[in-house]
């Protein structure tokens, strides 16, 4: 039994131990008032010694379905509870919530009212166990402003704040949360234990070097910020091990928070991660309404997993490779490498990744077809990609290789479609235009598109693709013109090459430009105005993150255009180009033109203390609900909240957290909405979600835990059914 299980079941046996007498038992619910139910509801009233026990999590799981399946909701403010819709099984149902600890696991069926007792937690300590990682990773010192610069251990070329975006979203916590008890502490009794080290500073220093991702870890750590974190984490750790506490408490759910249904399904295995999902179109919320979502698992295997949520049941198909030659995704230039730099303490040397289609990110279409941004080649580019070639773009910019194309996938059919790009991909997403162009993002020097209209006609890969540089205005004439490239100073009689790879991509719905997140410090958001022969013709913008913002990861834009990006500075930050004063475009216009135009939101959660007012979260993706698909209205953008355990919604200022409250240590990378049905209220829309840390098993359970698929489900009150 590793550390992890031991802890968290040590808590649930202390419950048990002090708390028999208050087993719960299917009576009707009175002490709270009534809990009306149907024949496929639990219900009830949750208690403590203290009385009624408002917005605490009910937990309803069960394994007598194909795959495990788990249903969550809240408490209203008189402790009464009802968990809808349950599939016909037996279920274990308790209690987790702030200020408690889990109460005993008790067999229920549908049907039936059942009043829980819940567990007051014996002491803060217990308590604190229950609490999202922010409040733990917030413990972390960060070093003082005096300490940069080159006056410390500190590489001089690393700032605060580069140190902050670093061990946040677009560093550490770009692929895995951290503050979870499985990084806070050192598990013991694993099943290949590190060795003995004669301090913490020694055991970090290792533990970096674990599994296939150690090597990425490691050159982030050592090569690129001199090894000067590792002291801090040691820091962290050692005052964690000797007791000390989070200075800050989470709140209960309020308000509409208490309104959420969270349901859980297993898919995938333990030992493969899961990029991202994909459940409907997001220009049309309504296709594939109530059909199989689609799982990206990255770097981790080729197989595709699929869910049906109607059937409970999950399955896989697998991403089929065209050329024999092609190599696997991992090694130099990957964040995976091909074996481990040192054994991992869960799985040794084994080398739990092997994938060659590296299978990243998916898009429903209209037609219900599923594209992916995946590979089935080698990097050597066909010929009408490369020098020499007629092709539009290639004319302009040649490309000689790619290590990730595009995939297609008809479940009418089975069929699966290689789409030959010669641009990489990484992101993709449909534009709004009569074409049903599919962006995509992770070019590098390009943007590159498909017109998916073209390539159903025709077939012909070359004339349904182009890309193009990004080319700024600087001559300020409206017009692409003859540019100095990007290591060269402006010449104001010309335009101006700028080198802002796209990590997340963005077509507007109000005039057809596509906007991209750069991610750097303090980094950017790109505009393309694709004009009428966009290899040719396409200018772009760039307006840059002023303070206190810097690091953008994610992005997605609203029915409005304004653009919305997390950011590792703790905050959604949004961009409004409506809002510029100066002239968009000019010798003056290269990123710092438009501060204006950006405003602000600080995540919820504690901050690092130190360092003014700021929040630890280091969300990891942003999405914007433009058709009301959960319930909160149209256009409300909507954040992974990677360190606070869930999703995070911005709703008219105020900020909204969709808690998975188990199993802890839920970590998301992208997310998707979708409508089944229009005319059924809150129970026909949703968002739906996977868990997408690289180590999986670093959640509560341990090792055996998989990836899960989340939906969330916003009801009318906590009684709705």
């Amino acid at each position: 039994m590793t550390k992890v299980k031991a802890l968290y079941g040590s808590i649930a046996i202390a419950a048990v131990a002090v708390f028999l007498a208050a087993m719960p038992s299917p009576l009707s619910s009175q002490q709270g008032g009534t809990v009306s139910i149907d024949k496929d509801d639990i219900g009830g009233v949750v208690t403590s010694a203290k009385g009624p026990e408002a917005g605490v999590w009910v937990i309803a799981e069960t394994n007598d379905l194909p795959t495990r399946f788990a249903r969550m909701v809240v408490t209203d403010e008189r402790g009464r509870y009802l968990v809808p819709d349950l599939p016909k099984a037996n279920y274990r149902v308790w209690v987790r919530g702030y200020g408690l600890v889990d109460s005993p696991k008790v067999e229920a069926a549908p049907g039936k009212i059942l009043n829980l007792k819940a567990v007051l937690a014996p002491s803060d300590a217990a308590a604190a166990q229950y609490y999202p990682g922010i409040y733990w990773y917030s413990m972390l010192k960060i070093p003082d402003k005096s300490e940069f610069g080159g006056k410390g251990q500190i590489p001089a070329k690393i700032t605060q704040t580069e140190w902050l975006n670093t061990l946040k979203s677009n560093g550490c916590i770009g692929c895995h949360q951290l503050g979870q008890l499985s990084t806070r502490t050192f598990p013991k009794n694993m099943p290949h234990p590190f060795g003995k080290f004669n301090n913490s500073q020694e055991m970090w220093f290792r533990r970096i070097q674990s599994g296939q991702s150690g090597e990425s870890m490691f050159g982030t750590m050592v090569k690129q910020m001199g090894g000067a974190p590792i002291r801090y984490l040691a820091d962290w750790t050692d005052r964690v091990a000797k007791g000390e506490l989070p200075h800050a408490k989470p709140e209960r759910p309020q308000g509409v928070e208490r309104n959420i249904v969270v349901t859980t399904w297993d898919w995938a295995d333990e030992k493969h991660y899961l990029h991202d999902l994909i459940a409907s179109d997001k220009r049309n919320p309504t296709v594939n309404a109530y059909g199989p979502l689609y799982g990206s698992a990255e770097y981790s295997t080729d197989m595709i997993p699929t869910l049906d949520p109607v059937k409970n049941s999950a399955g896989h198909i697998v991403a089929p490779i065209r050329d024999a030659n092609t190599p696997e995704a991992l090694g130099p230039g990957h964040a995976a490498s091909e074996k481990p730099m040192q054994p991992s303490a869960y799985w040794g040397n084994e080398k739990i990744w092997d994938t060659r289609a590296n299978n990243h990110n998916g898009m429903f279409d209209e037609k219900g077809r599923v594209w992916f941004a995946a590979r089935f080649r080698d990097a050597k580019n066909p010929d009408f990609c490369r020098k020499g070639s007629d092709q539009p773009s290639a004319k302009l910019f040649p490309l000689e290789r790619t290590n990730r194309q595009i995939t297609m996938y008809d479940p009418k059919t089975g069929k699966y479609t290689y789409v030959d790009t010669c641009f990489q991909t990484h992101h993709l997403q449909f534009g709004y235009d009569a074409n049903d162009t599919l962006w995509t993002s992770g070019g590098g020097q390009v943007i590159g598109w498909v017109n998916t209209k073209m390539l159903d006609e025709t077939g012909d890969m070359a004339k349904s693709q182009g890309w193009t540089v990004l080319v700024l205005d600087t001559n300020g004439n409206g017009k692409r013109d003859d540019y100095v490239e990007a290591n060269q100073p402006v010449d104001p009689k010309k335009d101006k090459r700028i080198i802002a790879g796209l990590y997340a991509v963005m077509p507007s719905p109000v005039d057809g430009s596509i906007w991209g997140t750069w991610r750097s410090n303090p980094g950017a958001v790109v505009r393309l105005a694709p004009g009428s022969n966009p290899p040719a013709t396409a200018l772009a913008e760039i307006y840059k993150v002023p303070a206190p913002g810097f690091g953008p990861r994610g992005g997605d834009i609203d029915g409005n255009g304004v653009v919305w990006v997390s950011l590792a500075s703790g905050h959604l930050g949004s961009f409004d180009r409506r809002k510029c004063k100066g002239p968009l475009n000019g010798p003056k216009a290269t990123g710092d033109h438009c501060p204006e135009g950006w405003s602000f939101y600080k995540y919820p959660g504690p901050g690092f203390e130190g360092i003014g007012d700021n929040s630890a979260e280091s969300s990891y993706y942003t999405w914007v609900d433009q058709h009301n698909t959960f319930g909160l209205g149209e256009n409300v953008p909507m954040s992974t909240g990677n360190l606070n355990d869930g999703l995070i919604a911005m709703k008219d200022g105020k900020m909204i957290v969709l808690r998975v409250p188990y199993p802890m240590g839920f970590y998301a990378k992208g997310f998707d909405g979708r409508i089944d049905d229009p005319k059924a209220g809150w129970k026909g829309r949703g968002l739906w979600t996977t868990s997408g840390d690289r180590t999986p098993w670093l959640k509560e359970g341990g090792k055996g835990r998989t990836p899960m698929v989340v939906h969330f489900q916003l009801r009318p009150d906590p009684l709705a059914k």
